[in-house]
Formats: structure tokens, C-alpha cells, sequence
């Protein structure tokens, strides 16, 4: 059941899936498409999830759930996790890989492996002033003051030393 992202409670469970690449203008239509129709059947144990999703930068799939009263059981996560599987071999992008690093560069959004981002850092690419995103975030409250951070404080901050 989905609602619209607001309305969840600031407790919400939330998942950020980056993508290895910027979607494409004629792309997102379709993502919003399989993604809406996705959350709103997407049940737990024969209940609706009450549950939202923003695409952010067209870059990133977020995704919230009100698990306040129960949280969700592991086959509602598997479902979650089979569904975005799916997208990534139907758009031919990455989602699942949280180790690599999504950054600022100006107002456009990067994507890098780690080995190429601690290049980058050798190499005086990435300042202390860099913005990098914490898609480790799984809150929903999270996502307005811990999502995109200052290098300095995230766990990338230690090879700017």
C-alpha cells in the first residue's frame, strides 16, 4: 500500500539503492511504473505494507516502510531484494552494491568504485570538502541530516588524513 513519503512515520525502515549510473530521461517512467507496482502489492504474510519510495538525483531508488507496529518478517525483505535484482537486469544497472561511493561533484552525482575513489583521494580529486552520500542510512529520519555529509565525517574521511 503505498503513501505518499511524508506520511510514514520518521521511524520508518528505509533502503538506498545507488545506481552504478544516472537513469535515463526515457528510463524513469518505467522505474516509477515497476516500482509502484511492486509496493503496492507488496505484502507480509498476506498484509499490505504500508510503504513509499523517492528517486533522488535520478540516481538513487529510496525506498521506506511504516514497520512500527511489526517489523517486517525475512520473506518480505527477500521480496524486496528479489524485486530489485530484477531491475538491475532490466535497466543493465548496479543497485545492490553499497561499498562503492556516490559523491557531489558540483551539483552532479558520481559514482566510483572504492579502488578508483581512494585514486581519486591520492590524487588531491576529492577535497575535505567533498559531499559524499551514506547510503548506510536505514531510517527514514535519517535521511535529512545523515544522508549526504561532509567526507570528513563519513568513513571515508580517514584516508583524507
Amino acid at each position: 500500500m503505498i503513501v505518499q513519503f511524508n506520511q510514514l512515520p520518521d521511524e520508518s525502515k528505509l533502503w538506498i539503492f545507488p545506481s552504478s549510473r544516472k537513469f535515463y530521461p526515457q528510463e524513469i517512467a518505467q522505474i516509477k511504473e515497476r516500482i509502484e507496482e511492486f509496493l503496492s502489492e507488496w505484502d507480509d504474510e498476506g498484509v499490505l505494507i504500508k510503504c513509499s519510495y523517492k528517486l533522488a538525483y535520478n540516481h538513487f531508488i529510496i525506498i521506506s516502510v511504516d514497520d512500527t507496529a511489526q517489523s517486517l518478517s525475512l520473506q518480505a525483505h527477500d521480496l524486496l531484494i528479489t524485486f530489485i535484482q530484477e531491475l538491475e537486469k532490466v535497466f543493465k544497472i548496479v543497485l545492490m552494491d553499497r561499498i562503492n561511493v556516490c559523491y557531489k561533484q558540483g551539483e552532479f552525482v558520481q559514482y566510483k568504485d572504492l579502488i578508483d575513489f581512494k585514486k581519486m583521494i591520492k590524487n588531491k580529486g576529492v577535497s575535505q570538502k567533498t559531499i559524499v552520500f551514506n547510503n548506510m542510512i536505514t531510517l527514514k529520519e535519517e535521511l535529512e541530516y545523515n544522508w549526504e555529509i561532509n567526507i570528513m565525517d563519513s568513513w571515508l574521511g580517514r584516508f583524507l588524513k
